[in-house]
């Protein structure tokens, strides 16, 4: 039971009754104290009447008796001005301390009941109060305390035994109400969640909202949210992994076109034309990088990436060599690249090759989709930290959803019929390095991605 929520609510719920009852004891028990010794000098004064109305004197056994019914060892009755002892018998002790009833404090009436309640064996006490109808002045009584700290103790038994059964019932009734409210529909909540575990791509199985209570409403809503993320995340990664063999079975095939295009090639070299020998290399490297993509996504079997083979490459020859190939199919669009004399930086060619000439190759789509010329300018720039490679480019800038999405896969195209991967992938690939790949700026004016590579993986 102890570790349920309705059983520990239940155990809770009776000890806080019982410390309720314990604050209420105390002065509960100070009053029955006092009621207690108003009832005994009620007794006394009617037994004292009793007597002083007699013609006669009366026999000390009478005179017994009347002390015993009031509950008093003797009485003394004040009138006009006069003390007079009516009843009297031998007290068992001396008188140990006087109560007075007559109007007192209620922190004075607490702590004798507590004194009492507590002090072992009675004694002998001398109470004065007021009688009651106005039958006289001041009425006295001495008493034995013994009885009444039995009284006080059987009152408080009953006060125990009447709180527990409080105590026990308010719980029982509580405990039903919090398991129907809290226990049952929490239990239906992981229910559900067992359920959709068993098969998290199931959309059927997503949550739908309907507790009446505010909390767990709240709780299915989110669950609810967080269900219907998780299953469009494992749709999108069962698409990534179709596409992923797709791709290993496509790398298959066109690796056997890219071997005889690169023999080809090789060809070309050959002849004594100079706009061959110019063009040639380049479309020689072009294949040698298609060949080694495909070669290695045929490998993985999936669109993953090898580790980067880091190496020093020189800023203006790699720009360069980027800007020319993508220049061929540019058309009107202007790319040009600068780059400090002797700038080096430390990266995977073929990898940064394909982050820089799918970032130009983006902005020479979006200007073309315009109609108009447009510049895009390849900066690179270094500090004591990193090494900065920035594209920008005239264009139209970025709509609002691409830039929302723009790092996710099938969600981020940045122009009609992507496929909202290039980018994804240049993300990879840059992270890869250690690096980061941001958007920091696009407007009516043009965009600039920048590429940051971290300088601590030279070693230096």
């Amino acid at each position: 039971m102890l570790t349920t929520l309705s059983g520990r609510f239940l155990i809770l719920t009776v000890i806080f009754v019982m410390l309720a009852e314990v604050l209420i004891f105390v002065p509960s028990i100070a009053r029955f104290r006092l009621d207690y010794l108003t009832d005994r000098m009620e007794r006394a004064q009617i037994a004292s009447l009793a007597l002083l109305g007699a013609s006669e004197m009366i026999s000390p056994e009478v005179e017994a008796e009347l002390l015993d019914n009031a509950g008093v060892l003797n009485v003394v009755l004040r009138r006009d001005s006069m003390r007079q002892l009516v009843l009297s018998s031998d007290l068992p002790g001396p008188v140990s301390r006087t109560v007075d009833l007559r109007d007192p404090p209620a922190w004075v009436l607490i702590r004798d009941a507590v004194s009492r309640y507590f002090m072992p064996g009675g004694d002998v006490i001398r109470v004065i109060a007021e009688p009651a109808r106005g039958g006289g002045m001041q009425i006295e009584a001495a008493l034995d305390t013994t009885d009444l700290r039995a009284a006080m103790i059987d009152y408080g038994i009953n006060i125990l035994m009447l709180s527990l059964a409080i105590s026990i019932i308010t719980a029982v009734f509580l405990f039903l109400a919090v398991r129907r409210l809290m226990v049952l529909p929490i239990r239906g909540l992981v229910g559900q969640m067992k359920r959709y575990a068993e098969a998290p791509e199931d959309a059927r199985r997503v949550i739908e909202p309907r507790s009446g209570i505010r909390e767990l409403h709240e709780a299915e809503t989110t669950l609810r949210d967080l269900e219907t993320q998780l299953t469009g995340n494992l749709r999108q990664k069962e698409r990534l992994a179709q596409l992923g063999g797709a791709v290993a079975k496509i790398s298959h095939d066109l690796r056997n076109i890219l071997t005889t295009a690169t023999l080809l090639a090789d060809r070309m070299e050959r002849v004594d034309d100079p706009t061959v020998k110019r063009v040639g290399p380049k479309i020689v490297n072009s294949l040698t990088r298609a060949v080694n993509l495909t070669e290695g996504t045929l490998a993985f079997g999936r669109a993953e990436e090898a580790p980067p083979a880091l190496t020093r490459i020189d800023a203006q020859t790699f720009l360069e060599e980027v800007c020319e190939a993508e220049a061929l199919a540019a058309g009107e669009i202007d790319i040009r690249f600068d780059a400090p004399p002797g700038m080096w930086f430390r990266a995977d060619p073929e990898q940064m090759y394909r982050v820089v000439g799918n970032l130009i190759r983006n902005a020479r789509q979006a200007i073309a989709a315009t109609g108009q010329p447009g510049v895009i300018e390849v900066k690179a720039a270094e500090d004591p930290t990193a090494w900065h490679i920035r594209v920008c480019d005239t264009g139209p800038g970025l709509p609002p959803r691409a830039q929302e999405n723009l790092f996710q896969a099938f969600q981020g195209n940045v122009r009609k019929g992507g496929t909202g991967l290039g980018l994804v992938i240049a993300q990879e690939l840059v992270r890869g390095h250690g690096g980061e790949l941001a958007l920091e700026r696009t407007d009516e004016a043009g965009t600039v991605f920048c590429i940051r590579l971290p300088r601590e993986l030279d070693g230096a």
